[in-house]
């Protein structure tokens, strides 16, 4: 599994009705150019979708061939090790009902959350409050990840490069306070009760980039916390190790969650910053 990918807000989840006609496919992709004339390219991906969803385009696919490299969130996705650790580190004894771990007011929207799961608030008496917004986000979700883009290009390439372990992953959410712990697990609860998982799928397909920002900007609005650990900090992490592997001519192919890429905090962005030029080319 891919833990940040598990979420809505790591990656765009899928909600979606199955068998529902698609728009054709056009996610976002750029073309980024070093000062010294090195490229590379940059597409945000969705890690989990229904199986009729068809995300390739021919220009997808001629970028992809000419790259070096492909540059990735986590590279072997099927790390027993990951699964191991996330069980060692998402359960804590004691813990309390899970509806009361959120405020009065977010209560009934995470009962709903819970039903549609087919599950109850005492079926976490031993799991924490981040591992517990995955399992319930696993649980409602329509895409499957053996279907996630991430997994079709590794599949394909053959030099492939993660920007992160599972260990640092995992990390990052069980360091999390008990507050943004309790701001994921509504943010979970909110984002199914308005099914926008459903509208940030389409924008992602169709590469409409504003309204895809939109959907990102408002799951993460609840928590800065949540904001810095999961979106902006690991973007200034990644950014100068992908500078450098365009720099050093790896032409690489960089394919990580749609919510990292986007927006003024993107890596885009960031890369522009660093005088990079970037070119949408789909």
């Amino acid at each position: 599994m891919m833990i940040a990918g598990a979420l809505w807000l790591a990656g765009c989840g899928a909600l979606s009705e199955p068998d529902r006609d698609w728009p054709d496919a056009s996610p976002a992709m750029w073309e980024i150019t070093a000062p010294s004339g090195e490229v590379g390219w940059i597409f945000g991906t969705v890690h989990a979708l229904p199986d009729d969803v068809d995300w390739h385009t021919p220009l997808l696919d001629e970028k992809f061939a000419q790259a070096g490299v492909l540059v990735v969130e986590v590279a072997n996705l099927d790390d027993p090790a990951g699964a191991s650790l996330y069980a060692d580190l998402s359960e804590t004894p004691g813990q309390p009902a899970l509806t009361r771990r959120v405020d009065p007011d977010e209560r009934d929207a995470l009962r709903q959350l819970l039903d549609d799961a087919g599950m109850e608030d005492d079926d976490f008496s031993r799991i924490e409050s981040w591992a517990a917004a995955m399992m319930l986000s696993g649980k409602v979700r329509t895409g499957d990840p053996t279907n996630g883009v991430d997994r079709a290009l590794i599949d394909e390439a053959d030099t492939v490069v993660g920007l992160e372990t599972y260990v640092e992953q995992l990390t990052m959410f069980d360091t999390l306070s008990s507050e943004a712990q309790s701001d994921l697990l509504f943010g979970v609860a909110r984002s199914h009760q308005a099914d926008s998982g459903d509208g940030m799928l389409l924008a992602w397909i169709a590469g409409q980039e504003d309204e895809l920002a939109g959907h990102v900007n408002d799951t993460l609005q609840l928590s800065p916390e949540l904001r810095r650990v999961l979106l902006t900090d690991r973007n200034e992490r990644w950014t100068p190790r992908i500078a450098a592997k365009i720099e050093g001519g790896r032409k690489p192919f960089v394919a990580v969650g749609a919510g990292h890429v986007i927006g003024e905090d993107g890596l885009v962005a960031l890369l522009e910053q660093r005088s990079f030029a970037a070119r949408r080319i789909q």
